[in-house]
């Protein structure tokens, strides 16, 4: 793989991600909730910016975004249907478009529930998912503008993705997320396994991100809504539907 790939800590628990492709010397940032961050990481490795990928319009996502543009001349990408909440779009995107950088033709993937307009990019030969506040790592994104059924809908399609995919989401929400799963299933062995090696990367000030889809998909209880386990967890009948159950975990995670 000619792609480097920087995970980059941004306001109290958002993440930045910057990656460069050694071999055509192409750097691209998705999302941009401050500009500081970025621009040191850019100085300190010597890249060029030449991308800006938004998944949502969310401020906590894109509030840095038209700084890094003005200050690096990077072109900014983004959802066709939300670039009215966006800042000024160069490249405005439809799901299914392809958008190529450097190498790699990104694949752009709508990703309707947290937001409506929401938009993941995916690398298929890096392997890489960038999937904002649609899939979170061991969550999903509360659905402040969506239905159960479109956030349903857009996880069962990041889920269909190869299992070796690393996803890069928005948040440092492992640990909450965890502990919610847990409160489901407490005596889940693959759940305890990885809270308490989440619990050692952030005591050393590590990310938990990025995250396989395999391991999302052992342990997320947003991607196990066919399991008979989690559908018994949540109190529901053995007729419940996948979409039932999802609804359930999402509403009892909007209380927990």
């Amino acid at each position: 793989m000619t792609l480097e790939l920087l995970t980059i800590p941004c306001l109290a628990d958002n993440y930045a991600y910057l990656w460069h492709d050694t071999a055509t010397d192409t750097t691209v940032a998705v999302d941009v909730p401050e500009a500081a961050p970025l621009m040191r990481v850019l100085a300190e490795r010597d890249w060029q910016l030449h991308h800006i990928l938004l998944t949502h319009h969310h401020n906590d996502h894109i509030a840095g975004a038209e700084a890094l543009a003005q200050a690096t001349g990077a072109k900014v990408a983004g959802a066709a249907a939300d670039a009215h909440r966006l800042p000024p779009l160069d490249h405005p995107l439809r799901p299914g478009e392809v958008l190529p950088v450097g190498v790699e033709d990104v694949q752009v993937l709508g990703a309707d529930g947290h937001t409506l307009g929401h938009i993941a990019y995916y690398l298929p030969d890096a392997g890489l998912l960038f999937s904002g506040d649609s899939l979170m790592s061991w969550g999903c994104g509360r659905l402040f503008e969506g239905s159960p059924a479109q956030m349903h809908e857009t996880l069962a399609r990041l889920a269909a993705l190869p299992p070796e995919t690393l996803v890069c989401s928005g948040h440092e929400y492992t640990l909450a997320n965890g502990r919610f799963a847990l409160s489901l299933e407490p005596d889940h062995p693959a759940l305890l396994a990885r809270l308490a090696a989440a619990e050692a990367a952030r005591r050393e000030d590590r990310p938990t991100l990025p995250v396989t889809l395999a391991t999302e998909l052992a342990t997320n209880p947003f991607l196990r809504s066919a399991e008979p386990g989690l559908r018994a967890a949540l109190g529901l009948g053995e007729d419940a539907q996948p979409l039932e159950v999802f609804t359930a975990a999402r509403t009892r995670k909007d209380r927990f």
